[in-house]
């Protein structure tokens, strides 16, 4: 039997921590839990919460609130080269990716140190330091919210893109995932450290899973701060995708331009560099700023509303396209 708080507070469940309470809240560890809290009745709409790390709340919220608290990590398949895991979606992400570099399995390394839970990563095809979760992602489950019914998603019908899912786009909202699939190495492991820093920090040392991974634990607590510490969602913009004639055209105004060639037609620009050059590493209006080591991430430096953040992300926007005529696009959820 759940047992439903009323007019819950939001702010220590978002790693934002910013002010906001739920008419109705309950935290989830059995899929039947899940199932009785998805019947509740009483409340106009529902909504699901992992870590809360890519969201940020503006207002109060009218429904319910249900926090995804399931764990567990089992071996489900497994052959000469590699496993298929089926993981829980209430566990942590980084703590998935310390199981598999204890267990001596490839595939997650790059994505280490990533907030938020394992039933979130494919709502939003997390990904770093080259490497994007549909790498290793084989499938997941969920649950209808409106029905309860059980539904698979294989990759194919996730429909990933960069930083997108079909659960961001014509499934938003309709599903709770509950375990998510995926498939890992084993050794001899093929790292992947063509990102630049990543192979920096590397230097002379083998690139083991072991060694990447901490390489990416360090350029990640050197340059994003701590929700502990400082509130924040990590990176809150996406970096953008133009086409090739748009890239060209801002390289010959801004020749030390960085970028990523996506295919023949489309370059991805560092949305840090943009906001950079615009002079708002650092900048601070109250407690809404934008952290002074990386640009890309907001920050709430004590007393921040939501609405302080989002006007904030907003004079961001206008400033990067009065500029360069790009338009930045939000990662975190904004409610």
């Amino acid at each position: 039997m759940i047992s439903i708080a009323r007019n819950h507070p939001l702010q220590a469940h978002t790693t934002f921590g910013v002010p906001a309470f739920a008419a109705g809240f309950v935290s989830v560890s059995s899929l039947d839990e899940l199932q009785e809290a998805l019947k509740q009745d009483q409340f106009s709409e529902i909504k699901i919460l992992g870590g809360g790390s890519n969201m940020l709340w503006t207002q109060d919220y009218k429904g319910l609130i249900i926090h995804i608290n399931t764990k567990g990590i089992a071996l489900v398949e497994e052959n000469e080269n590699d496993v298929l895991v089926e993981v829980a979606a209430g566990e942590l992400w980084h703590d998935f990716v310390l199981w598999a570099l204890e267990n001596n399995l490839g595939g997650v390394e790059n994505l280490a140190l990533i907030p938020g839970s394992v039933g979130a990563a494919p709502i939003q095809n997390i990904g770093a330091y080259g490497v994007e979760l549909e790498s290793c992602f084989e499938r997941c489950t969920a649950l209808e919210k409106s029905t309860g019914k059980p539904v698979t998603f294989n990759q194919q019908d996730c429909q990933f893109g960069y930083r997108q899912s079909i659960f961001k786009a014509t499934a938003k909202d309709r599903y709770v995932i509950t375990a998510v699939y995926f498939r890992l190495n084993k050794p001899p492991h093929q790292t992947n450290i063509a990102y630049g820093a990543l192979e920096n920090a590397l230097g002379d040392k083998t690139p083991t899973i072991q060694n990447v991974a901490q390489a990416v634990m360090d350029i990640r607590a050197a340059k994003l701060p701590d929700p502990q510490h400082i509130g924040n969602c990590g990176s809150f913009f996406k970096n953008p995708v133009v086409p090739v004639a748009q890239f060209k055209e801002l390289q010959y105004r801004y020749p030390a331009l960085p970028h990523y060639t996506v295919d023949s037609n489309q370059v991805k620009i560092p949305a840090a560099w943009l906001i950079d050059t615009l002079g708002f590493k650092g900048y601070r209006e109250g407690d809404a700023g934008v952290h002074q080591h990386q640009p890309l991430v907001l920050v709430n430096h004590g007393q921040a509303s939501g609405k302080d953040l989002y006007a904030l992300a907003q004079k961001i926007k206008k400033a990067v396209w009065e500029r360069f005529e790009i338009a930045l696009m939000e990662e975190v959820n904004i409610f």
